[in-house]
């Protein structure tokens, strides 16, 4: 299964890269331009990390349960990231990120949706990164 989750997440990784450059063409079209472009960067950013995790998983020492939740984590984390940050580029919100919404600010609830969002996006890359952490430092047995 070690193989085929790092499969995944390279399909994973280029599908999200693909969806970062796409949405470079469109970025004049969001209400907030500068968030638009930031979208894009992380679609393609997080794309190549998803693509790195991918090309080294072999190397992880984790127990079965530890990688697919690390892999999911990392799933949520990176797709959610794009998605959150093209929604605050919709939207116009600026709670969240307030040097590239200056100047913008959305609906309450938009402001909220933005806001848990960008948050859950940090608390589940933190933890999927630090699992990662552990299975890379860790020595393989036998």
């Amino acid at each position: 299964m070690n193989g085929s989750l790092n499969r995944k997440l390279i399909a994973a990784g280029t599908i999200l890269f693909l969806m970062g450059l796409i949405t470079g063409f469109v970025i004049p079209l969001f209400e907030n331009s500068r968030m638009g472009l930031a979208g894009h960067l992380e679609g393609v950013m997080n794309g190549i990390f998803l693509i790195a995790v991918g090309a080294v998983w072999e190397h992880l020492t984790l127990s079965f349960r530890l990688q697919v939740i690390a892999f999911w984590l990392l799933i949520y984390g990176t797709y959610s990231n794009w998605l959150f940050v093209i929604a605050a580029a919709i939207f116009g919100t600026s709670e969240m990120t307030p040097i590239a919404g200056a100047g913008y600010s959305g609906l309450p609830w938009q402001e909220t949706f933005v806001t848990a969002g960008l948050m859950s996006v940090g608390i589940t890359m933190v933890v999927g990164c630090a699992i990662l952490v552990i299975g890379f430092i860790r020595h393989r047995e036998g």
